[in-house]
Order: C-alpha cells, then sequence, then structure tokens
C-alpha cells in the first residue's frame, strides 16, 4: 500500500497521508514519498493549492513512527529527517492546508503548523507530547507554534504535553476554520476555491514575503542540537522502550509517538 495517495482537480492537489493502520504515524516511507511528490508539484506551475489529510477518521498524523524515533541517534537528529521535510512544506511556492480530523500530534501537529492554513474537524486534536518521551519537539514545534498562539501558551502546551482539543486551537488562532468532521474536506475545497480566485502570481509572492517576516534560523538551530543530544540519552530510550511495551501488551500498533496521551487516559 502506498504510504500516501495523490489526487488532482485542476489547480487543486490532495495529497492523503495513507497509514490509517498506525493512524497515519510518519515513517521514512511516507517522508521519502512526500518528498518524491513535492519535488514533482514544486515545478509544476499549473499547481495553485495543496491539501493535506489523513486516511480515515482517527488521525491526520498521530506522530512520529516510535518504533523508528527509537533507534535513531544524535546523527540521525542533526539530519532532521521530519524538519527538513516540513520547511519544505512551508517553502511550497502555493498555499498549503491541512485539513485535520483526529489526531495532529507531536510530528503530527508540526505537520499542520508548517502548512499555512487549518481546518479542523470536532473531533481534531492537537499537542506536542514529546517530553513524555525524553525527546522535545524539533521540527519546528518550538518554533512556528509560539509565532501562532504565542510564548506563554506554547510553552504551556509544550512542557505540559496535554492534547488540546479543537475549540480550543481555534479560539488561541491555530485552527482558521472549525467544522463538523464530515466537513473537513468539504471546508478545506472551499477555503481552497477562494485561494484561487486570487492573483495566483501575488499569491506566491505574498506567502514569501509573509514567510521572511517569520525566519529564525538560529531557533531551528537549536532545536536541532538539543534533540540531538536528547536522542542519545538514557531517558529517552527507557521511556520509549516503555511505551512500546505497554502498547505490545495492550495488542496495538507500536507506532505513534502521540499514542502517549491516547493511551494514558486522555482518550483513542
Amino acid at each position: 500500500m502506498s504510504p500516501i495517495l495523490v489526487e488532482r482537480d485542476d489547480a487543486r492537489v490532495e495529497i492523503t497521508l495513507n497509514r490509517p493502520e498506525a493512524r497515519n504515524a510518519l515513517d521514512l516511507e511516507m517522508v521519502d514519498a512526500l518528498h518524491a511528490a513535492l519535488g514533482k508539484l514544486e515545478v509544476d506551475r499549473s499547481v495553485g493549492v495543496l491539501i493535506f489529510l489523513g486516511a480515515g477518521e482517527k488521525a491526520f498524523v498521530a506522530g512520529a513512527d516510535i518504533a523508528q524515533l527509537k533507534d535513531r541517534d544524535a546523527l540521525d537528529s542533526l539530519a532532521g529527517i521530519n524538519a527538513r521535510l516540513f520547511e519544505r512544506i512551508e517553502r511550497f511556492p502555493q498555499p498549503t492546508i491541512a485539513a485535520v480530523q483526529g489526531y495532529a500530534l507531536g510530528g503530527g501537529c508540526e505537520f499542520a503548523l508548517a502548512c499555512d492554513l487549518r481546518v479542523a474537524g470536532e473531533t481534531a486534536r492537537f499537542g506536542q507530547p514529546e517530553v513524555g518521551l525524553g525527546i522535545m519537539p524539533a521540527a519546528g514545534g518550538t518554533q512556528r507554534l509560539p509565532k501562532l498562539i504565542g510564548l506563554s501558551r506554547a510553552k504551556e502546551w509544550v512542557l505540559t504535553g496535554r492534547l488540546i482539543e479543537a475549540e480550543e486551537a481555534e479560539r488561541v488562532g491555530l485552527v482558521h476554520r472549525l467544522v463538523s468532521d464530515d466537513k473537513v474536506l468539504e471546508e478545506a475545497r472551499q477555503l481552497a476555491r477562494e485561494l484561487l480566485r486570487q492573483g495566483p502570481l501575488a499569491l506566491r509572492m505574498a506567502k514569501l514575503a509573509l514567510n521572511a517576516s517569520f525566519s529564525g534560523e538560529v531557533g531551528f538551530t537549536l532545536e536541532s542540537v538539543g534533540q540531538a543530544l536528547l536522542f542519545d540519552s538514557t531517558d529517552k530510550h527507557e521511556r520509549m522502550e516503555k511505551f512500546l511495551s505497554r502498547q505490545s501488551a495492550r495488542g496495538t500498533k507500536k507506532t505513534p509517538v502521540d499514542d502517549t496521551a491516547a493511551t494514558d487516559g486522555e482518550g483513542s
């Protein structure tokens, strides 16, 4: 089964993150497939807007694949496997929309943050629970989140690792449009139509200028170095091993980083 599905309707392109059995957890195969797809779309001048969505109803992206993440070391962290992907999404020439239903946690939340706009369903849940696994958000979470919702609130979200419900995410400005779950893709497509009515070159230049006002290379570098140190820590290995053991005992798929909160009584 392909880790992503790419569909096109004229200038609108939709990419479905296609690992529903693992709540669309982000693994290397999916990362590679996304890079390949983006490489083709970036140079296609007929593309006007890009929508990302998750397969199934449980998750947009439940996070990184813990089974893979557990074995990554400092050098893997410095390579910025997920960070480079999200940077590419942020710099995509035309507007991008995250259509979020279910979990968007850890790497999944960072994925949504890298998109220009976010449409969410009522069951959407956001969060950065990495500290509970002995690591930190290091694919833009400590940089993009405070710029979107404010430093004080971002500190509370990241340092506690709690799940954020869709209504709160909309109230603080993380979500642009909140609709019922069955209307998420429809609303994302309506937003895409609004964007496609604008001048395509003007849209591209406006996005470029807005992104330039945001750039902060020092912060992203600190994320990378900090995560590299954490990836080699004993605490990280012990916490991830405990997570995988709990998942194995429950007979569930040993993958999403963000199931940490869900399997600890916060819902599933």
